[in-house]
Formats: C-alpha cells, sequence, structure tokens
C-alpha cells in the first residue's frame, strides 16, 4: 500500500510530490544520521537538505522510486565525507587551538561516561565510526549499510567487528 502511511513516494508522482512526500517521513531520521557523523547539527541540516535538493533535481532521471530512501542515505553520507573533507583541509592549515580548561559539568559520572564513549567513537577511523552508527544508532541491516556506504557486506561485517573490538579496548584503557 502507498499512500500516507508508506515510505515509498508513488511511481506516479512528479518530483514535488515525492520528495515532499520523503521529506516529512524522513527528514528528522537523515539529521540525526548526519548529526552523529559530523557532531555538529546545523551543518547537519545543510546536507540533509542538499540531498533532498539534489534529489528533487533528478527524480526523473531516477531509476527506481522505491530506491530514493537508500539514495538519500548515500547521498547524506557522501556530503558528511565532504564535509569532513573540506574540515580536514581547514583543519591542516589553522592555528593550534589553546588547551580547554576543564569545565565544572565534567564531574558528573554520567558526562563523563558518554563523553568517554564519544570520544572513543570519534579516535576510529571513519569508514569503522560510520559502520557502527548507521547499525547501532540508525539501526540499519547490513545490506542497506553496504548500500549507504558504497561497500560489500562483508566489509560492513570486518568493519563492524573491528569497530567494536577498537571501542570496547579504548573504553577498558579508560575504565
Amino acid at each position: 500500500m502507498t499512500g500516507p502511511t508508506s515510505t515509498a513516494p508513488v511511481p506516479s508522482w512528479d518530483a514535488d510530490e515525492a520528495v515532499t512526500h520523503l521529506y516529512a517521513a524522513h527528514y528528522r531520521s537523515l539529521v540525526r544520521l548526519s548529526a552523529l557523523l559530523l557532531r555538529e547539527t546545523a551543518t547537519a541540516e545543510e546536507v540533509v537538505q542538499d540531498a533532498f535538493v539534489a534529489m528533487h533535481g533528478s527524480w526523473r532521471r531516477l531509476d527506481d522510486p522505491d530506491r530514493a530512501l537508500a539514495y538519500l542515505r548515500r547521498s547524506v553520507v557522501n556530503g558528511v565525507r565532504s564535509v569532513q573533507r573540506h574540515r580536514g583541509v581547514a583543519d591542516r592549515h589553522a592555528p593550534a587551538p589553546l588547551p580547554a580548561g576543564a569545565s565544572a559539568e565534567q564531574g558528573a559520572m554520567v558526562a563523563l561516561e558518554h563523553a568517554e564513549v564519544l570520544a572513543a567513537l570519534r579516535s576510529l577511523p571513519v569508514r569503522q565510526r560510520e559502520v557502527l552508527v548507521l547499525r547501532y544508532y540508525v539501526d540499519l541491516p547490513e545490506g542497506d549499510i553496504a548500500e549507504a556506504l558504497g561497500i560489500s557486506r562483508g566489509a560492513v561485517k570486518s568493519h563492524a567487528s573491528r569497530g567494536m573490538a577498537a571501542l570496547r579496548l579504548a573504553l577498558e584503557t579508560t575504565a
């Protein structure tokens, strides 16, 4: 059944109807995905908006409208990678930051544990971090992760296994 409760656009819809439907159904989850990978909400929203704009412009060329959500996910992941590449170049040419002072909030145990997990996640290689975020935060199956990242299912399993082992090791050494 396709309609207001379905996530797939109707094949007869034009670009405006289809993208509006997809936007209403998936915008928030795509922003969460992007924000988790980027660690910044404003840029994450821009990446997702750009993905929707690109989809609208290429709607007629989309081979399978049922795969539109997968196309959007892949566009978001690629947009995140582009932002990260840009940040990497900018960081290499930026002056060294001054050391940050400890804040009062860091004393709270829950905040400390949360920060440790995020720090351990950030220390992972990009591909492992992407796989773990898509698997355990977005709760995507291996096939969808593989498609979103443009890698094989076996590579998804390998990156997930290595990433979890590295997280475990990093968190054990900080405890």
